[in-house]
């Protein structure tokens, strides 16, 4: 775990959130739709709702800019050398060599190609430019071919059909804080919408930056950056669509660090799958998501935010550290802290605390959809409180005892869902003092083996749960509304299970006992950290 000093209480940032409904536009030779997700969201500290239409209200999204009179768009053909406006003329139009200038609000179909060009929105503080890309190839040898100078809104519609790739330089010869650093590069708040597809290689440092809001409406959008792959200021939020991104820095991101109620990232719908060389995906804020299928396949730190809410979707994390860290600050430091090693059946790290370090401003709440951690640090790591109230939480955590795979400083409260937690011994946190739902903890004799099946078995013979192990495995924490408190249940290795890893279902045929463990009796942490919770 990590700490960096915030600004932001949790009440100034709990997002809630239910999107419904937003479709995109016909357009002059398509007929297209998008819908996001319906699925509600919330943080712990929140039981505010926010519709769609707040949504658009705190946000520059209005679904109308996707719906637009094909009369008045204005045709532009690129092509080096000779690029030019070839239907309904307008002033709103410059072109320059290879360079292409619109400079009023409207809507541009562009097609074509540009090996060296760019094309440049310089509009007025109040307008909107909508860009249709239509069969677009645009590259730059000296910086970004296709910047957002000024303008209150861009909106970068991808026609139907059609596939268009932007390629920046390898350096830049505008430099200075406000200057274009990626290969779709929009000083003003961005939506990024259509049934089109967009590749976008970001060789310089980021592939999309929006220095304002920037809302991924739809579209299938692929990504691959020296750095940051996709990069919003104020806030990011990904409606639906498919994107693919690969980032030598964070995958994709809102960094607002200053202003209240900024910096949130927001995933409602769509898929998005990230390999990162640093975070998969981060707020400085709140990252929340409420659907759609969020795969991180590789990273240093897989989901970070001061506050992170799942209340919905599918989310699958790799990590290199922690897999879901309620914290912030630079992922290049390595937690400390030792434990000793495993305890015997049914001992083992426990309690409310996981470091026995400062409780902060921080917190995870899962309350629906699946989440599926893969870490080599922490697996769930708050350094405040953390909540499950719903859903399904799977942990293959750390092998080595200098993390576990709960680490929560405060207090984990499990009131509801399914948690499957599974790693080293030394650090292992177990739900506390205020979990209305009960569980166990099961610290092995000896390490099972990756690929085991663990089943845990109620005193009439029924097999309650099966979990398959991914890595060497010393210590299991499981919750769910099967286990009753104060019953005992005995604890099996091997045998048969329906799945190859995770949570699934199996028997105890050709299996081997291991011992028996109370329900709701949690021992003593090993390593750093307060007593144990009793429920």
């Amino acid at each position: 775990m990590r700490s960096f000093r915030t600004y932001l209480s949790v009440a100034a940032v709990a997002l809630a959130v239910s999107l419904a409904g937003c479709s995109s536009a016909a357009t002059s030779s398509t007929s297209s739709s998008t819908s996001s997700s319906s699925t509600a969201g919330s943080t712990s500290d929140s039981a505010q709702t926010v519709t769609a239409a707040t949504i658009e209200a705190d946000t520059h999204f209005d679904s109308d800019d996707l719906t637009w009179d094909p009369a008045s768009e204005v045709a532009v053909s690129l092509a080096d050398g000779g690029s030019k406006v070839t239907s309904s003329a307008s002033t709103g139009v410059v072109v320059d060599g290879n360079t292409v200038t619109i400079s009023a609000a409207g809507t541009y179909r562009l097609s074509g190609s540009l090996s060296d060009g760019q094309i440049v929105v310089a509009a007025g503080d109040s307008d909107t430019v909508r860009i249709i890309l239509d069969g677009v190839e645009l590259g730059n040898s000296t910086g970004s071919p296709f910047s957002v100078k000024s303008a209150d809104e861009a909106i970068v519609y991808l026609e139907d059909g059609s596939s268009n790739t932007l390629t920046d330089a390898t350096s830049y010869a505008e430099q200075g804080e406000d200057a274009p650093n990626a290969a779709l590069f929009s000083m003003a708040d961005l939506t990024i919408a259509g049934p089109g597809s967009l590749t976008v290689n970001g060789n310089y440092n980021d592939g999309i930056v929006s220095k304002d809001g920037l809302v991924m409406a739809s579209g299938k959008v692929t990504v691959d950056a020296k750095d940051d792959g996709i990069r919003g200021k104020d806030y990011t939020v990904l409606l639906d669509g498919a994107y693919q991104v690969t980032a030598g820095g964070d995958g994709v991101k809102a960094d607002n660090e200053t202003d209240a109620n900024r910096g949130w990232l927001l995933v409602s719908g769509g898929s998005l799958t990230v390999t990162a060389g640093d975070d998969g995906v981060k707020a400085f804020n709140t990252l929340s998501i409420t659907g759609g299928t969020v795969t991180v396949a590789e990273s240093e730190e897989g989901l970070e935010a001061q506050h992170i809410a799942v209340s919905g979707g599918d989310v699958t994390v790799t990590s290199n550290d922690d897999g879901v860290n309620a914290s912030g600050g630079s992922s290049n430091s390595a937690d400390s802290g030792a434990g000793t090693g495993p305890g015997a059946m049914g001992g083992g790290g426990g309690g409310d605390m996981g470091g026995g370090e400062t409780v902060g401003d921080y917190t995870v709440d899962v309350s629906g959809g699946t989440l599926t951690i893969n870490s080599q640090g922490d697996g769930l790591d708050s350094n405040g409180n953390a909540t499950i109230s719903g859903g399904t939480v799977v942990v293959n955590g750390p092998t080595n005892d200098g993390n576990g795979a709960l680490d929560v400083n405060g207090e984990l409260t499990v009131t509801g869902g399914t948690v499957a937690a599974a790693g080293s011994a030394g650090m292992a946190v177990t739900p506390g003092t205020s979990s209305t739902q009960s569980g166990m903890q099961v610290t092995f004799n000896s390490s099972v083996a990756a690929g085991t099946p663990v089943h845990i078995v109620d005193p009439s013979g029924t097999v309650v749960a099966s979990f398959v192990t991914t890595k060497t495995t010393a210590s299991l924490v499981f919750s769910s509304s099967a286990i009753s408190e104060g019953q005992t249940y005995t604890v099996y290795t091997g045998g048969k299970a329906d799945a190859k890893a995770g949570l699934t279902t199996g028997s105890i045929d050709g299996a081997d006992k291991q011992g028996t463990v109370t329900a709701g009796q949690y021992t003593q942490a090993q390593g750093p950290g307060g007593g144990g919770g009793r429920r």
